[in-house]
């Protein structure tokens, strides 16, 4: 795949923000791209995303809310990365978007404090990491804690981390994959939702593996940004997300979802 144009300028960078005002209660109800929402239907849900690249599963996000299918409202995109081009697909979508880079402040605990502070001036019921290259720090985690997605190109729990799809080919493996999950303080170990799998060919180089698994990425996290915007999906203090009230001790996989669940 070639790389994406680089992004237009003219998003806001901020370095340690007061407080950055969401819209208005009576807006925030109302607006969902390119969906007309009825009297009678409850408001989408209010989304921030983080993204420090190119934000393909940010596009895939605000395709379904676009066309319904996501009973969303992304408020805001913000990036720790000025060049990220996943900023031009917000801004084409008329989505605001903020510029918070982490090379202003002095350590990880500074920096995850005025990103919370943004993120809370737009009142989210959930946040979603959409490829953000940032470790967060407890706090950071805990402040979100039930309301804070990720997506892992990997089958986790294998291959946490960096160059999963090239760890992958390196143990031979026959099927490789992402997975959807909640962020715990354990870097790529909160409690796992849906995964799809690829197989692995016999030819494949990582890109071409990547190319792959990316797709099943931008099926898997509009289906569980759906499940938590339909009040669905939770993560109990057990420590295991439920679906429709039933506990999952493993995650979910894309091509044994029933009808119902699919819904």
């Amino acid at each position: 795949m070639s790389p994406p144009p680089p992004p237009a300028t003219g998003e806001t960078a901020i370095r340690a923000p007061d407080r950055i005002p969401g819209p208005h209660p009576s807006l925030a109800s109302r607006q969902t791209p390119g969906r007309t929402v009825d009297e009678g239907d409850p408001p989408p849900l209010p989304v921030v995303v983080l993204i420090s690249g190119s934000g393909s599963n940010l596009q895939a996000l605000i395709d379904g809310a676009a066309n319904g299918n996501l009973p969303i409202r992304i408020a805001c995109v913000i990036a720790n990365r000025g060049d990220a081009y996943g900023l031009e697909r917000a801004r084409r979508a008329g989505i605001r978007t903020q510029v918070l880079s982490h090379q202003d402040f002095g350590d990880r605990e500074t920096f995850d404090a005025a990103l919370m502070n943004l993120i809370d001036g737009f009142h989210p019921g959930l946040v979603v990491l959409a490829g953000f290259m940032r470790i967060l720090t407890p706090g950071f985690v805990a402040h979100y804690q039930g309301r804070l997605l990720n997506i892992h190109p990997s089958l986790l729990p294998k291959y946490r981390g960096l160059h999963t799809h090239e760890r992958a080919l390196a143990a031979g493996e026959s099927e490789h994959g992402a997975t959807v999950h909640f962020v715990t303080a354990e870097l790529d170990g909160g409690p796992a939702i849906l995964q799809a799998r690829v197989p692995v060919a016999a030819d494949d180089d990582a890109s071409r593996l990547a190319a792959r698994v990316l797709v099943q990425e931008h099926r898997i996290y509009p289906q569980v940004v759906r499940w938590f915007a339909q009040g669905r999906l939770e993560l109990r203090p057990d420590g295991l997300p439920r679906l429709d009230g039933q506990a999952l001790a493993e995650p979910l996989r894309l091509d044994l979802l029933t009808p119902d669940q699919l819904a």
